[in-house]
């Protein structure tokens, strides 16, 4: 028994020692990562700009107001030999053309706008604002590029020289789009669609219940784009010192203008003076050493980009700051990352921003067509809870602050708008799809016995209940009312005044303010200077960022389910069975390709069920 005891002993002691060796070895490995991550973070950080540095803003990609999880396009990309370009966000722009322009060892700009995407004329005039004060500051911009469409142009119109390849273009296209219209064929399949709204100009749903614009649709567009247009092409002319006028004449003369230079559209641009010289690549290398300095070590003008500046800018500091809640995207109830809004999720933002003693006031930026009525009376309450907590509330509008969007700022105490931005749409509407006719060709029929006319309403795949369309227009009408009343209480206006440029109707932020519906035109950061006055910071706030940040569940859940199943799957059926060479495989290709609001329609037909939200969604889109 004793040896047994001795043995049992030894493999008490060995089993304690071989635990605390791996414990050990544990430990070194954690420690040797740390350290290997600080080593690699170091060395790989961009080193401090020396003097004569061009900083290299190559505009590549998306740009937005914040970037979103893109786990989607990235795998698609991939598995598709495809090329993702990325956001690019609007901050880091700002900040670094601010930091810039006080940096000594940086001395111009070099815009490369190639592959720019962009969705508004707002946040474009954010950049050109910006590329001014860096100019004002006595420093150069330079841009180049292969091409240059119509929004590319628009900010290379703020730098000092124009740059295009010989082989580049200039594009002004204009402003405007063709919408499909889906009603005969729905008629065929049997689909009917009950557009139930409140609101003359809403017009979300006309895609589904009619084969072509309504009058009133046609003159909401052609008022919002005509004015759009004005603005653009006068910022244009105004910059490059060309008479009124100059765009619209040019485009209308193209083809003969392009056959006098026999097809050669960079000539063209040349003399029509929307460039300054046509240099190549190389070219333009050898002209920034020549006016800079020549990096030996890369054997070119010496450079830093966008995101190694951006990387060394300082976090902001501690203290009395301002908080700034970018609300981008369709407005969703519930959770969401950044993209897209949740109601829950940006109301938790202000939340946090509000219990925080250092936020001394709240800038939220909105860039949205709005959505879900309910999730926007959340965020909307959060804001007025935020004001009453004694915290200032400035909104900051986008490209786009409609509908669901503008009942955003009813709490705030001041807004300015861009004057390009589109806002309104003040209506409400409930868009229902049945599919009993299918149903019927297809043979399939439904039975059975409920205890209330109620119970099992949501069966799509039934006729809508006369009873249920009168309920879901009282509410709609309750929700539209409820919007009038916020809106005229919020801009101290009659219920009547709003109403008459209400009705779902868009309008510019120069038209906006014109109706009261805005306080003032301006800039984000004129957003943020009023925020700093109103909270008495004077201008010494710094400025914090409130971002949604996922868990690693929610992640690893969106790159499963949504990317794989919801996207590479279904486009690689879709390619296999309609090539896109195909007539029928271009329409697919085009419906992928622009903003189609079959989504919309078709989510609830394969569910079978629908919730009967009330929404308040604009059915617009910046140029």
């Amino acid at each position: 028994m004793k040896i047994f005891r001795i043995f049992g002993r030894l493999a008490v002691y060995s089993w304690r020692g071989l635990m605390a060796t791996s414990q050990m070895l544990l430990n070194l490995v954690v420690l040797a990562v740390i350290v290997g991550g600080i080593t690699f973070y170091l060395s790989n950080r961009p080193p401090s700009p020396k003097a004569k540095t061009t900083l290299v803003i190559d505009l590549g990609g998306h740009l937005v107001e914040q970037s979103a999880p893109r786990t989607d396009s990235l795998i698609t990309s991939s598995l598709l030999h495809q090329n993702d370009p990325g956001d690019i966000e609007l901050r880091d722009i700002l900040d670094s053309l601010k930091a810039a322009s006080k940096d000594p060892n940086i001395d111009r700009v070099l815009l490369k706008t190639d592959g720019l995407q962009v969705s508004g004329l707002a946040i474009l005039r954010e950049v050109a604002a910006a590329l001014d004060r860096f100019r004002a500051a006595g420093k150069p911009v330079i841009a180049w590029a292969d091409h240059y469409d119509q929004r590319q142009y628009y900010l290379a119109a703020h730098a000092d020289r124009i740059y295009l390849d010989p082989l580049g273009q200039v594009l002004f296209q204009g402003f405007g789009h063709y919408r499909n219209y889906y009603r005969d064929a729905l008629d065929r399949l049997g689909i009917k669609v009950n557009f139930i709204r409140v609101g003359t100009f809403k017009s979300f749903g006309e895609p589904f219940i009619a084969n072509g614009p309504s009058p009133a649709s046609l003159e909401a567009d052609t008022t919002l784009y005509n004015a759009l247009w004005s603005n653009f092409t006068h910022d244009i002319e105004n910059a490059r010192h060309q008479p009124q006028g100059t765009i619209d004449q040019e485009i209308t003369q193209l083809p003969e203008t392009l056959k006098a230079v026999q097809g050669n559209a960079a000539q063209l641009a040349l003399n029509q003076h929307w460039v300054d010289s046509l240099v190549t690549p190389d070219e333009l290398n050898t002209l920034l050493e020549i006016n800079g300095h020549k990096d030996p070590k890369d054997k070119e003008f010496r450079q830093i980009s966008l995101d190694d500046y951006t990387s060394r800018l300082p976090a902001p500091a501690a203290g009395p700051s301002i908080a700034v809640v970018v609300a981008e995207g369709e407005i969703h109830d519930g959770d969401t990352t950044a993209g897209t809004i949740g109601g829950v999720t940006t109301a938790q933002l202000i939340r946090s921003a509000r219990e925080d003693d250092d936020i001394k006031a709240l800038v939220l930026r909105i860039d949205s067509p709005g959505g879900s009525a309910h999730a926007s009376e959340l965020i909307r309450r959060e804001l007025a809870l935020t004001r009453a907590a004694g915290k200032p509330v400035i909104v900051s509008m986008g490209n786009v602050a409609a509908s669901g969007g503008y009942w955003l700022s009813l709490a705030a105490d001041e807004v300015v708008a861009d004057p390009d931005t589109v806002t309104g749409s003040i209506g409400v509407f409930a868009l229902i799809p049945t599919a009993d006719g299918l149903m019927n060709k297809a043979g399939i029929h439904t039975g059975g016995m409920t205890t209330t006319w109620l119970s099992d309403a949501d069966n799509l795949l039934r006729p809508l209940d006369p009873r249920l369309t009168q309920v879901l227009q009282t509410t709609v009408g309750h929700l539209y009312q409820d919007f009038i009343q916020r809106t005229a209480s919020a801009r101290h206006l009659t219920p009547a005044a709003v109403d008459a440029v209400a009705q779902g109707r868009v309008w510019t932020g120069e038209q906006a303010l014109a109706f009261h519906l805005v306080d003032r035109l301006g800039h984000f950061q004129d957003a943020l200077d009023s925020a700093q006055m109103r909270a008495h910071l004077d201008g010494h706030g710094t400025v914090h960022y409130y971002d949604p940040n996922p868990s690693g569940w929610q992640r690893w859940l969106a790159l499963f389910d949504q990317s794989l199943s919801g996207n590479i799957l279904s486009r690689m059926i879709e390619e296999a069975l309609l090539p896109s060479h195909t007539p029928l495989g271009a329409v697919t290709q085009q419906l992928q390709n622009q903003e189609n609001p079959l989504s919309t329609l078709l989510t609830p037909l394969l569910r079978g069920t629908t919730e009967f939200t009330p929404l308040t969604h604009c059915f617009c889109q910046a140029p």
